[in-house]
């Protein structure tokens, strides 16, 4: 049990640290990404191989997993390149918008009902997003793209679902890439149309922070949680995975003195979205608590990769 918490708390940690490389490859966000997902590809396809992982999938299911692949694609771009125009910083505090965007979007596309909690929680983040925004014009570009990449991140796991229930999430994973990869490569070009790319081969500097992107913290980070949660609950890694943002944070204050390039309403609206965060996560743990401490089986209902 020690070996598995363990094993998340590094997946975790490597989740967050996804944006301190954003910050380092040089590459502008819509290529960083396509390098991101090539490489990724092409080192999970050879774990898959040599692990007689790799199955297929019939042509009209490879349409469906691509397109939801698309969206994993575009939220990589959009949160990139929120950490291109403003700081790594901002991006996370938006990317905190997901939940709101989750329990806006979840009963609407899936016929559920509005949890007014869920709501509460993501204006408190949506509220912690706006006086940042208010006393960080210079930030405005780069907000605009962070609150679009937690649109993204709430839609990813909302189509993944179904998805989820009928393919293994490691053969699930590798067609939402291969397939959002090739979307992706047809739809750059008009995209560097409006944010031109500065160069479209890394430098050498680039490939190291690419490795390490694309091996250790996707596909490392998602057997690490896979290897977890063959021991640890679903509710514990995704509770667990809640403090992603936050390690980015103190990582971008550690390397990059962001804290520093920040006026004191950037933090009043940090903690409004961390108080909103623990919240959350304190309601979580009381419902499964209430439920006889019976944790949920087993399995991926997001993947954060």
């Amino acid at each position: 049990m020690k070996k598995a918490f363990l094993q998340l708390h590094v997946a975790v940690f490597l989740a967050g640290f996804t944006a301190i490389l954003g910050k380092l490859i040089g590459l502008g966000e819509g290529m960083l990404v396509w390098w991101r997902i090539l490489l990724t590809v092409v080192v999970l396809a050879g774990w898959m191989f040599f692990t007689n992982k790799l199955k297929r999938v019939r042509g009209k299911d490879f349409l469906k997993i691509a397109g939801v692949g698309l969206i994993i694609a575009l939220h990589w771009i959009l949160f990139y390149g929120s950490i291109k125009y403003s700081t790594i910083s901002v991006a996370l505090v938006c990317f905190s918008a997901t939940g709101f965007f989750t329990a806006l979007l979840e009963p609407l596309i899936l016929n559920k009902k509005i949890s007014v909690v869920e709501l509460f929680f993501g204006l408190l983040s949506i509220a912690g997003i706006y006086i940042i925004f208010d006393f960080h014009p210079q930030f405005k570009q780069g907000i605009v793209f962070g609150i679009l990449a937690a649109v993204g991140s709430a839609l990813f796991p909302i189509f993944n679902k179904k998805l989820l229930l009928r393919f293994e999430p490691t053969t699930l994973t590798l067609y939402e890439l291969g397939g959002g990869l090739l979307l992706l490569t047809t739809l750059l070009p008009f995209y560097h149309q409006y944010f031109p790319a500065s160069y479209y081969l890394p430098s050498t500097s680039d490939w190291l922070w690419l490795l390490i992107l694309s091996v250790l913290c996707t596909v490392v980070m998602f057997i690490l949680q896979l290897n977890a949660l063959k021991k640890i609950s679903a509710f514990t890694s995704n509770l667990s995975f809640n403090l992603e943002p936050l390690y980015g944070i103190i990582m971008a204050f550690l390397f990059f003195n962001e804290g520093e390039m920040l006026r004191k309403e950037f933090f009043i609206g940090l903690a409004l979205i961390v108080l909103a965060v623990l919240l959350q996560m304190y309601m979580v743990w009381r419902a499964s608590t209430k439920q006889n401490n019976i944790a949920v089986e087993p399995g991926i209902h997001s993947s954060e990769i």
